[in-house]
């Protein structure tokens, strides 16, 4: 059976680690020391690393887990990250080392042109594109880009946990609260995170079936968040691409 762990790392980065029996496999690691010591203390073996972009807080320390460990290291194709020994993009299976789950690639470019996620059933590791209650910046894609990679996400099993690498919850949700006040949901589980993050606990792991619920970057085609989304634009939002793209200006100023 398969487990899985959030370490803290930098500000407010997690960085994910799966593990079967001695063996472990972290989702992009931003830093080294944080996992080297998780690794000590557990007893566990690196086996494996998956990076799902190219910014720094997700491959900062890959490097120096690859070198002490001699861990292979899966993650986008384009050839700009040093230290990838296998490339992979939209329909590749990884199996990252014997006993771990396979895991289908999906490209989700939109907060990067690069960017991967890594699915297999009830695990979802997102990266910066998918957060709870939120979506990634639009830093390299636009917002048609970020609307198709997110229908992916919305389109999987309600049971699938979501792995998103930031604890950004709390503020995701005081946006969406700002975007459909009143929403019975959205304001329960913010009331929830904001009780979690009292101890300084994760909020994360979320699920597909929450986010649909909570996250209104997913909902863009509800007339609900529409309105919203237009009344703050000051003109009529004709797609859900353009909400989308309403939302994530009107976050970016939040």
């Amino acid at each position: 059976m398969m487990t899985v762990t959030p370490i803290p790392a930098l500000r407010d980065n997690y960085i994910w680690a799966m593990h079967v029996g001695s063996q472990a496999v972290v989702v992009d690691p931003g830093v080294s020391e944080p996992v080297m010591q998780w690794l000590e203390e557990t007893g566990l073996q690196l086996a494996a690393i998956l990076i799902t972009h190219h910014h720094g807080d997700h491959t900062g320390g890959m490097p120096a887990l690859k070198k002490r460990f001699q861990a292979p290291v899966t993650g986008p194709a384009g050839g700009h990250i040093r230290g990838i020994d296998r490339e992979v993009g939209e329909g590749d299976r990884v199996v990252p080392a014997p006993g771990f789950p396979e895991f289908q690639v999906f490209a989700v470019p939109g907060h990067t042109l690069d960017h991967i996620a890594y699915y297999a059933p009830d695990h979802l590791f997102c990266g910066d594109t998918l957060f709870s209650a939120g979506c990634g910046r639009l830093f390299e894609g636009d917002a048609e880009q970020l609307h198709r990679s997110l229908a992916k996400f919305a389109a999987l099993p309600g049971q699938t946990r979501v792995y998103p690498a930031h604890e950004y919850t709390v503020a995701n949700l005081k946006f969406a609260s700002s975007v459909l006040p009143g929403d019975e949901k959205i304001e329960k589980a913010l009331a929830n995170a904001l009780k979690i993050r009292e101890n300084v606990n994760p909020t994360l792991p979320s699920s597909v079936a929450r986010e649909r619920d909570i996250n209104v970057f997913l909902r863009t085609e509800e007339p609900v968040v529409r309105a919203a989304a237009e009344k703050h634009a000051g003109g009529k939002l004709e797609t859900g691409v353009a909400v989308l793209a309403a939302l994530r200006h009107w976050k970016d100023e939040f």
